[in-house]
């Protein structure tokens, strides 16, 4: 360009540009700058310029080539630096995947292990009991009830350690029949003055479900329900229908769920995980699964609670079409 200002201000964003898309190594900077110096060295002899613009051309080549070498440098480390850190990511999160892995077999393998001497202990513990018919039995419910326990944890365990989720295998349910004979189970278990009392106004509600994991859901609340209420309090478990779900309300009367516990109450392994009125130990995976479980049917859980006035656990569920 006639105007040398002109030529250097462009030649300076072109530099600019080159330094900040292209990530050059230490040699090829240096080409390019003693490269610029060459050229505007070689650009002063063609046309007849005064000394003092030629020196300026001169001194503006080294200017240039200076800011291409801290331009392209800086841009250089930041990308290596920032090339080097997601390396660094990648293989921690390779090392992490790596771990959950061997720890979700350690955790199989001792869950299925344990699980066969567990089930010949809650075996034996009911033969003797039927065999002996005028004893007091208290040992051996002691261990019956414990072997029982430990079952229930080691099946929790297995839920939570599986990576991979296997689609449900559904079928259209009718609800109402379902839930009645659920209640109906927990009440003939349950001490005499415990009602688990099943409410519901509609003659049948179809919904697509798998039935035997979703009784673990249906358990798991009323256990829980049992297990933060008086004995003298009943467990009320209601179904009603809207346009287009089906709602299943599980209810107790008890010490409710403080307000600081409630976000965390869905987690794995909550800290909001809290031992019964009795002393009932908790991992706090129970409403874990719960909540996974309801949701791969393509429902919702959710809670309504109080303190010291009772908790319902709310499913709401899709119809059968």
């Amino acid at each position: 360009m006639h105007n040398a200002k002109n030529t250097l201000t462009l030649f300076l964003i072109g530099i600019v540009f080159v330094s900040i898309f292209f990530s050059l190594e230490f040699k090829y900077v240096i080409t390019l700058a003693l490269y610029i110096i060459f050229l505007f060295t070689i650009g002063m002899m063609v046309p007849s310029l005064k000394p003092a613009q030629q020196l300026f051309n001169f001194s503006a080549s080294i200017v240039l080539a200076f800011v291409l070498y801290v331009c392209s440098s800086y841009s250089y480390f930041y990308k290596s630096q920032h090339f080097v850190q997601l390396r660094q990511l990648e293989e921690k999160n390779i090392e992490v995947q790596e771990l959950n892995r061997q720890k979700s077999e350690i955790l199989g393998f001792v869950a299925h292990d344990l699980r066969n001497p567990l089930n010949n202990i809650e075996a034996l513990s009911r033969i003797l009991i039927e065999e002996d018919k005028d004893g007091a039995h208290t040992e051996l419910e002691l261990i019956l009830s414990s072997a029982r326990q430990a079952k229930h944890i080691i099946n929790d365990l297995i839920e939570v350690i599986q990576v991979e989720k296997v689609p449900y295998q559904l079928q259209n349910v009718d609800l109402v029949n379902y839930i009645n004979g659920i209640c109906k189970s927990w009440q003939a278990n349950a001490p005499e003055n415990r009602k688990i009392n099943f409410i519901c106004t509609e003659g049948v509600i179809f919904s697509p479900l798998n039935p035997d994991r979703f009784s673990r859901v249906i358990d798991n609340l009323i256990g829980n329900g049992l297990k933060f209420s008086d004995n003298d309090t009943p467990i009320e478990i209601e179904i009603s229908k809207t346009e287009q779900n089906c709602l299943i309300s599980v209810k107790d009367h008890g010490i409710g769920i403080p307000e600081h516990l409630r976000d965390l109450l869905f987690d794995q392994f909550s800290k909001a995980g809290r031992s019964g009125l009795n002393g009932e130990k908790s991992l706090g995976l129970g409403l874990h699964i719960s909540k996974d479980i309801v949701e791969q049917h393509g429902g919702t859980l959710t809670l309504e609670t109080e303190e010291n006035k009772g908790s319902t656990f709310i499913i709401s569920m899709p119809l059968a079409c």
